[in-house]
């Protein structure tokens, strides 16, 4: 089959790997239709998690048709049109049955913290991801879901990660009626955080970025009011002046390990790798959130310690959330805004190429050319 593998920071490629077989009774194997290229898998490409091995595929934004299922699986049948959370989840362990799904505790013997993540390098499981033509999908009677007829590929695909995260950090923000939320990071997470916001009762809205097209969208998408980075010599003294000298009573980090506006942090996280990231996002909102807020963490960050602000959560009291989103767990909420018409998801599609034409995807949406908020590849037809 074809695949995107890696072969070291900034160097991807297609090439020729066997596909992949049943190794367990609870397998199924997909046949790949459209992939989704993720602001994290960006992290993967820059060289910045640990354990990323050459010849890795990347992908855990999976839509495609049942190839085969292994002998004990009851769920899925040959021909299904499925989407795939990129949490692999047992379903049985202490974790699962708390609804931890990405938490599992038999799905990743390289790591405590996190649970197995298709195409996330050895430290999430070394599982291959799906921006290949096949992907072996582990116990499928627990994370996959027939797709309902209604729904678009396009818009199933955003909910195998990017919105559903979205959703899940605003909820990670125990949101209440009017309350003002502040979000980093006008990326299709971000975006999506924003939008959810609405749902759970937010009187208020505010994305802050510093690209000019990304804030027309979350104007367009999301409905929010915006802050250009660029324009602020201090944006959280910026927020605090525009929230009555408070703060905001959510502020919402979806940008994680590779943010700029300090260049000390951004070189020793980001470059140098000496941290697990740059803290820049994260300190950004604890600063900005009023005392006794809530900060919700959904950007990613590698293991290593970050210079994070602990002093001010406990000063201000804030209340700190965060985890990988357990995806399945906001999908019926999802489903019922996008079938009464509510949300559309794939509106945060900008940009579909071929999976021979990966590389020029990455760089694409790496770069930030073409205004370029959320690439996806077509592998194959339905």
């Amino acid at each position: 089959m074809r695949a995107m593998t890696y072969r070291g920071p900034y160097k991807i490629q297609v090439t020729d790997k066997p596909v992949p077989r049943i190794e367990h009774p609870d397998d199924a194997i997909v046949r790949v239709t459209h992939a989704g290229v993720c602001g994290s898998d960006l992290h993967l490409y820059h060289g910045m998690i640990p354990d990323t091995r050459i010849g890795h595929t990347f992908g855990h934004e999976i839509v495609g048709v049942v190839h085969e299922v292994g002998s004990a699986v009851r769920g899925l049948s040959v021909g299904d049109r499925v989407m795939v959370p990129f949490n692999i989840s047992c379903g049985s362990c202490y974790f699962c049955s708390r609804g931890l799904f990405s938490n599992c505790h038999n799905v990743n013997a390289n790591a405590t913290a996190v649970g197995g993540i298709y195409g996330y390098s050895h430290s999430a499981g070394g599982y291959d991801g799906g921006q290949a033509e096949f992907v072996r999908v582990p116990f499928a009677d627990v994370g996959p879901m027939v797709i309902p007829e209604w729904l678009t590929a396009e818009d199933a695909l955003m909910l195998t990660d990017a919105f559903s995260t979205g959703y899940f950090g605003a909820q990670l923000g125990d949101i209440a009626e009017r309350d003002t939320v502040v979000v980093f990071g006008a990326g299709p997470v971000g975006l999506a955080a924003a939008r959810s916001a609405w749902f759970l009762g937010a009187g208020r809205v505010i994305v802050v970025d510093h690209i000019d097209y990304r804030l027309e969208k979350a104007r367009t998408f999301a409905y929010a009011e915006t802050m250009h980075l660029a324009e602020h010599a201090d944006i959280v003294l910026s927020l605090k002046k525009d929230t009555n000298g408070l703060g905001a009573d959510v502020v919402i980090d979806a940008v994680g390990a590779e943010a700029d506006g300090s260049v000390l942090q951004h070189v020793t996280g980001a470059k140098l790798k000496l941290q697990g990231g740059s803290p820049v996002a994260v300190n950004w909102a604890i600063d900005s959130a009023r005392k006794g807020g809530t900060v919700s963490v959904i950007g990613a960050y590698g293991p290593l310690g970050s210079a994070v602000r602990l002093g001010d959560v406990v000063n201000k009291g804030l209340t700190l959330r965060a985890n990988q989103a357990p995806v399945v767990r906001q999908w019926p909420r999802l489903l019922e805004h996008i079938q009464a018409g509510h949300l559309r998801p794939g509106d945060l599609l900008t940009h579909r190429f071929p999976l021979e034409d990966i590389a020029e995807a990455y760089h694409v949406f790496s770069a930030k050319l073409d205004g370029c908020i959320k690439p996806i590849i077509t592998v194959g037809e339905e």
